[in-house]
């Protein structure tokens, strides 16, 4: 095992030696450094590792993450990384989800809470999903008042402006515990 301290961003290793591992990404030709931290090369398992005493958390490919709509562009979502299976996080890493095929006007709005599932890294970029049932809107307040939302069907309808809007719910869409801590 060789201890080198690295910065994000760093070369740790050749893909053809070694596969990503805790706080690495690929970047096509490279294993590099999401984090600052040590490196660590088992050449055992063929894994490249760094080793933060915080410990960044980086969602893995297949992790299902909820996050807080950063930004909307007109074909994806920004969404910032608050928990990862379950688990907290504090390092507020963002991803990037399509929605160009989705035949939604509104996927998520900015301040949603949505679950995502990460799908690959890909230039130092986190991409994740919303296609599957389980995914989607967790929670979300009317756009023009504020207000409490009930679901109809796949839209939303305010309970004090009677506003209807649609979005991509979550199958979980208003029966998760998340929702019951953020109200």
């Amino acid at each position: 095992m060789s201890e080198i301290g690295v910065l994000p961003g760093d070369k740790i290793a050749s893909i053809e030696e070694y596969e990503t591992g805790h706080n690495t990404f690929d970047d096509g030709n490279m294993v590099r450094a999401a984090t600052v931290g040590i490196h660590d090369l088992n050449k055992e398992t063929r894994v490249a590792n760094i080793k933060h005493p915080k410990m960044i958390s980086i969602p893995r490919v297949g992790d299902v993450i909820i996050g807080t709509v950063a930004a909307v562009m007109s074909s994806m979502i920004a969404v910032s990384i608050d928990y990862i299976n379950g688990k907290p996080t504090t390092s507020k890493v963002e991803c990037i989800c399509s929605t160009r095929n989705l035949r939604k006007k509104n996927v998520a709005l900015v301040n949603d809470i949505v679950t995502l599932k990460i799908l690959n890294h890909l230039n130092g970029t986190i991409h994740a999903a919303i296609e599957e049932p389980h995914l989607g809107v967790l929670f979300t307040k009317c756009r023009k008042c504020g207000g409490k939302v009930v679901q109809m069907r796949d839209a939303i309808k305010c309970i004090d402006c009677a506003w209807i809007d649609e979005r991509k719910l979550s199958a979980n869409f208003g029966n998760s515990d998340f929702v019951k801590l953020r109200e």
